[in-house]
């Protein structure tokens, strides 16, 4: 049954997913934006798509030398990223509030978007099944 509903919805469901675990990840940011030494993580959207739709990688597979140094399974490609501050504060926070904030609300947009998607793709199955609206 998943593997029908994937071919319906395409990519829209694993994208709604994704958009899901960001939201989660900027809310704990923005949470966390006063404590100290905490750093900043989010959701490399283009990997995790780019994974889900079975394209390879255009970057080069890293080598580990040494058994457990680093983990090559799709999990870790899953992880949250650390994010980069555009400016570091003095505690080691590296969390800024408006870009935070802003990223949020881009997500959301996103989210809402992914929703929508789903939900024409269901009206024009009613539709379908309905045959037309006659009924």
């Amino acid at each position: 049954m998943s593997n029908l509903l994937d071919n319906v919805f395409g990519l829209s469901g694993q994208a709604l997913d994704v958009w899901q675990r960001r939201s989660e990840a900027i809310a704990s940011n923005i949470a966390n934006a006063d404590t100290p030494d905490y750093k900043a993580r989010d959701v490399d959207f283009r990997q995790v798509l780019q994974q889900a739709s079975g394209e390879p990688s255009q970057s080069l597979a890293l080598s580990t030398p040494t058994p457990g140094q680093m983990t090559t399974t799709s999990e870790s490609a899953d992880s949250l990223k650390y994010r980069v501050p555009l400016q570091p504060s003095m505690d080691g926070n590296t969390v800024d509030a408006q870009v935070e904030q802003s990223a949020f609300a881009s997500n959301m947009v996103h989210y809402q978007a992914s929703l929508s998607f789903i939900n024409s793709t269901i009206q024009q199955l009613r539709l379908a099944i309905n045959g037309g609206g006659q009924g």
